[in-house]
């Protein structure tokens, strides 16, 4: 089972590198291709950044052009993807701050719609509490939960992806976690008592 999933793996990695390698030598084909493969989970992790659909999408173009430019110094020790996630996060912090977007960064739940309820309907009250705690967070707890809880990546790609160590990345969540549970504990007595 483990070496299928290694192949699995390895047969990825090599399809990306095939890409990249043809892209770095001028092959827009190929360039194209690399970017409709990432482009859907970039834009989402620039969208639960910011909170904009206009601006992730100019983020994701400029995640892209970055990509494309320094396609030459990809050195392969990492996934492609890893590496890729790194540029968008560095770009998208980057841009939040220049614009001082601070107060929408996270995507409104409805939208989110992976990861919608199925048959519930979802108190707009316990919605606005979680948005508000969420939006309320520091960027580095915020930016970790984020990345883990709603776009699932794992504690290892957040630690590349932002610079830290894998214990960093979860300590923010388990933090980030913490301070909801704290502000959003009243609400939770709610649904206990009902």
């Amino acid at each position: 089972m483990l070496n299928a999933q290694l192949a699995a793996v390895a047969t990825v990695d090599d399809g990306d590198r095939s890409l990249i390698h043809r892209a770095a030598a001028g092959d827009l084909a190929a360039a194209r291709a690399l970017y409709d493969r990432h482009a859907a989970r970039v834009y989402r992790l620039a969208y639960r950044m910011c909170g904009d659909p206009d601006l992730a999408g100019d983020l994701t173009q400029d995640v892209f052009v970055r990509v494309f430019r320094q396609l030459g110094q990809f050195r392969g020790e990492s996934a492609f993807t890893t590496w890729l996630h790194r540029v968008a996060v560095t770009t998208c912090l980057n841009t939040l701050r220049k614009v001082k977007r601070f107060r929408s960064r996270e995507v409104d739940l409805e939208h989110a719609e992976d990861h919608r309820a199925t048959g519930v309907e979802r108190d707009p009250l316990l919605h606005s509490a979680l948005t508000a705690a969420i939006d309320a967070l520091p960027e580095g707890l915020r930016i970790a939960l984020v990345m883990h809880a709603i776009e699932g990546y794992t504690h290892v790609e957040i630690a590349a992806a932002l610079g830290i160590a894998e214990g960093t990345s979860k300590s923010r969540v388990f933090e980030a976690r913490a301070r909801l549970r704290e502000v959003l504990a009243d609400h939770g007595k709610e649904y206990d008592d009902g």
